[in-house]
């Protein structure tokens, strides 16, 4: 269903604005889709040069009568990036790194940066962010708020919301309004501000609905689905008004700087490649092998394995750490300071293994063991192997290849026919 042009829209935004203005049908078809399978052609295409071009152009849609969608990289699988709205692309000039707070381990960031180039300017510091997510080359830091990223090695350093200290945003009525950490009691946000009873509010839903949220709320460490209302629940953590911003995607503020937490660099790392011969038992598995610490475990199936062995920048990685023909290998990452705790670590995971009967000697579900990955560039051919799962994926020519389909008819009737600014 084709959006309705809006020249009216656009001969206002073409006039007061510098930034790149299109509302032809070839761009308007280019950011019609992202990486899922939706497709929503939008009203029109603003890449504002600065972020008092990207306000007022919220502005004017807001006058107009027109919703408004922030986008960064288009890397979204369930199309939070499509809709009948005026697109602010942030990626292309809103890709600013503001400050660098070195000896408290923080940054601010405007919306349209690069995580991998975020990440390649914080290098010479020794930090990065460490919400190391497959799409790192494209998405954005601001699509990775609005969608609560998780990453491979969020056992260790949480989502996307376990690392944002504050966000600066501008809310669908024009205002601006600093969203961080407050006391329970509001003390810390002047009594002029917008924000306060905005706060007030929130503080008293999460309230009311306490008893309906610890019942309801799906108790997993990676749950990046929905509004943290859960963040505000009284006595459950710190209050910062930024988590109910993240994973919201962009539905209620659009983000003018990011301050994020900030990690250093890993070190020396260890990763065993456990083999499992049944793909139960290597998820089954997954719960007893966390507790031995690691920074990151994530699953490679035989499917995918099949795949990467038939493709030549692969090839040299899979005979490097494949034994046999298992189905399915947990990649498990250790990365401890101690001067030899990685090892002592791998040694457990190997005796671990053997406790619950996995054996190279043994055929069936019980086959498998650790191979051991020591070697700091097949550790990174590894890891690129694994982000690059869903390419690998997709070059499947069987009638097995995997397709999208629609996760959440919620999001799709929102995408089709949106009642509230999505700015």
């Amino acid at each position: 269903m084709a959006a309705t042009v809006r020249p009216g829209l656009e001969r206002r935004l073409k006039a007061e604005l510098a930034g790149e203005v299109r509302f032809d049908r070839f761009t308007r078809g280019r950011y019609a889709t992202d990486a899922s399978h939706y497709q929503i052609m939008p009203v029109g295409v603003v890449l504002p040069r600065t972020m008092a071009e990207a306000e007022r152009a919220i502005a004017l849609a807001r006058e107009e009568g027109v919703t408004v969608l922030p986008r960064g990289g288009g890397t979204s699988q369930s199309g939070q990036t499509v809709n009948e709205s005026l697109v602010v692309d942030c990626s292309k000039y809103l890709d600013r790194l503001v400050e660098v707070d070195v000896a408290n381990a923080r940054c601010r960031v405007e919306p349209g940066i690069v995580l991998d180039e975020l990440n390649r300017r914080l290098k010479p510091h020794g930090l990065w962010f460490p919400v190391d997510i497959s799409t790192a080359s494209r998405a954005t830091i601001g699509g990775m708020v609005g969608n609560n990223s998780c990453g491979a090695r969020s056992l260790r350093y949480g989502n996307t919301r376990e690392n944002v200290q504050s966000i600066d945003a501008v809310l669908a009525d024009g205002g601006r309004a600093h969203f961080g950490p407050i006391a329970r009691d509001l003390s810390n946000i002047p009594q002029a501000s917008p924000l306060r009873p905005l706060a007030a509010d929130l503080l008293a839903l999460a309230a009311a609905q306490a008893g309906e949220i610890e019942a309801r709320f799906p108790k997993v460490q990676r749950r990046v689905g929905g509004y943290n209302l859960d963040a505000l629940v009284p006595g459950r953590n710190d209050l910062n008004l930024a988590h109910i911003l993240v994973g919201s995607e962009g539905t209620l503020a659009f983000s003018r700087e990011i301050e994020l937490k900030l990690a250093p660099l890993i070190g020396a790392r260890a990763v065993g490649a456990c083999h499992f011969g049944s793909f139960h038992q290597a998820m089954d598995m997954a719960q007893h092998i966390v507790k031995l610490g690691p920074i990151a475990v994530e699953l490679v199936d035989r499917t995918m394995l099949g795949l990467a062995r038939e493709i030549a920048m692969f090839q040299p990685t899979v005979n490097a750490v494949v034994r046999e023909d298992p189905e399915a290998i947990l990649f498990v990452e250790f990365a401890q300071s101690e001067p030899g705790e990685n090892a002592r670590r791998l040694k457990r995971l190997g005796e671990l293994m053997s406790d619950f009967g996995f054996s190279w000697q043994n055929a069936g579900a019980k086959w498998g063991g650790v191979v051991e990955v020591l070697d700091p560039k097949l550790q990174a051919a590894v890891t690129e192997m694994r982000t690059a799962g869903l390419n690998i994926m997709m070059s499947m020519k069987e009638a097995g290849k995997p397709i999208s389909f629609v996760e959440d008819l919620r999001r799709a009737a929102r995408a089709i026919s949106p009642t509230t600014p999505r700015s």
